[in-house]
């Protein structure tokens, strides 16, 4: 056993609150920035930037769904070998896993591109608004790229346990970019071009940072070899496909139900959009959870420990429960706050306490379904969390919305999320379960039969 597989020892539930915990804190802080850019930007007094702004971001979102899931599949693959004690090849996946997601995110980048003023027509964007998030893009997109050594770094990271210098990464370069693009934005007035020099830097301190604690710190980098790159590919792209394509269902869901709620009025989008920005800073705990645990399962079932595995399972639902029931406390306490600070009309308010009263402690469920997602995608089984994440986005959350908007008006959009995540999340939860204690079953009989094959991995 090596020193460097943390999370084969020690309390199971210190391991998820820990991991969890700290990828909120820095996902959180990723949030702070965005919102500070956006501040600057606005100082500027002009409109057209910032819309040009939200849709540029909006495109972007889809190199970051690309660059995440390239980066679950480098966890699921390195972290196996960390628990299996196989640091060489633990070092060699992390390696060829930066380089194939360099390559996937220069290709994104450069289709998206080629393609940008069509794509930003599709969105609405025309005109000088258009322009200025062309070239916004322009100046941004080439350095994805570049992050995806940093995010496969801070997947490496996370594999091995050190949340701590996982959450650095973040960090450092987010207080760097906070410094620097009040600067650029607004002192030297280079507005959305300064914007986007600044999203640059964040990105090259990111992956600055990631390759320093990866390759000094701990050693889990080897050198570049064309061969390691070609054999692995095919193995990382088995869990990074499916995971990008699950990445990119809860986007889809939230513009059918955008949609449905349009129709009741720019009070009814007004609450909508607030619930947004609350959902993601409240439960950025739930959304980390997923990438926090990912290394928890791989180093357990590369080390072949059943029982820390279903531990592992239990203690992450544990933990989703509770953190669920604490959030949803201090949003009801905290909504007529947010409502009164906010100036939103009474319409708005009534659609935010439909979240904060009601529907939120539905993330209960959510984070079941994220709980599963890290199993099945770590475990062998990434196309289930691809399938249960589009049946609730792309299947059943667009009838609901319609169904429950016509008995409770705009309220029923809020609770249709809510039951939409309540059928599929629990479905998905109890499936990881079983499939945990059924993969459990097999590493016990295996261990038991000295002369069985090693084929119980069933991602080989």
């Amino acid at each position: 056993m090596t020193q460097q597989a943390r999370f084969l020892t020690g309390s199971t539930m210190g391991h998820v609150a820990r991991m969890t915990l700290t990828g909120a804190f820095g996902m959180t802080f990723v949030f702070v920035v965005d919102a500070a850019n956006l501040f600057w930007i606005s100082l500027l007094g002009d409109p057209q930037l910032l819309a040009a702004m939200g849709f540029a971001f909006a495109l972007q979102l889809m190199s970051v769904s690309t660059g995440v899931g390239m980066m679950i599949g480098a966890v699921a693959l390195i972290s196996r070998s960390i628990g299996a004690g196989d640091m060489d090849r633990a070092r060699r996946l992390a390696t060829s896993a930066a380089i194939t997601a360099f390559i996937v995110q220069a290709g994104v980048a450069t289709g998206l591109i080629a393609f940008r003023y069509p794509l930003l027509g599709l969105l609405g964007a025309s005109g000088e608004t258009a322009d200025i998030a062309a070239r916004y893009l322009v100046i941004s997109l080439p350095t994805i790229a570049i992050m995806a050594f940093g995010m496969v770094g801070m997947g490496t990271l996370r594999a091995q346990g050190d949340a701590r210098r996982s959450l650095m990464v973040t960090l450092s370069a987010g207080i760097v970019a906070m410094v620097l693009d009040p600067l650029m934005i607004y002192v030297l007035g280079w507005g959305v071009d300064g914007a986007a020099l600044g999203v640059n830097l964040f990105r090259g301190i990111m992956c600055i940072q990631a390759l320093r604690f990866t390759i000094r710190v701990h050693d889990l980098m080897a050198k570049p070899n064309l061969h390691d790159v070609i054999h692995n590919a095919r193995a990382h792209f088995a869990v990074a496909i499916p995971a990008i394509a699950t990445q990119l269902s809860t986007p889809v869901g939230n513009a059918l139900l955008t949609a449905v709620i349009a129709p009741f009025g720019d009070a009814a989008i007004a609450g909508w959009t607030v619930i947004g920005r609350m959902t993601v800073v409240a439960f950025a705990g739930i959304f980390s959870l997923a990438g926090a645990i990912g290394g928890i399962f791989g180093q357990n079932y590369g080390a072949r420990n059943p029982e820390r595995l279903r531990s592992a399972y239990r203690d992450a639902m544990i933990f989703g429960a509770c953190y669920t029931l604490i959030t949803w406390v201090l949003l009801a306490w905290a909504a007529d706050g947010v409502i009164d600070g906010l100036g939103l009309p009474p319409e708005a308010g009534k659609v935010v306490h439909a979240f904060t009263d009601y529907a939120a402690v539905a993330f209960f469920f959510v984070s079941a379904l994220f709980v599963s997602n890290a199993a099945f995608n770590t475990l062998g089984r990434p196309l289930w969390s691809t399938g249960f994440n589009w049946i609730r986005d792309g299947i059943i959350t667009l009838p609901l919305g319609l169904a429950f908007a016509a008995w409770f008006g705009a309220n029923g959009v809020i609770y249709a999320q809510a039951v939409a995540s309540v059928l599929v999340g629990g479905i998905a939860g109890y499936a990881g379960w079983r499939y945990v204690r059924q993969l459990s079953r097999q590493m016990t009989a295996a261990a038991a039969v000295p002369t069985a094959p090693a084929s119980v991995d069933p991602v080989g």
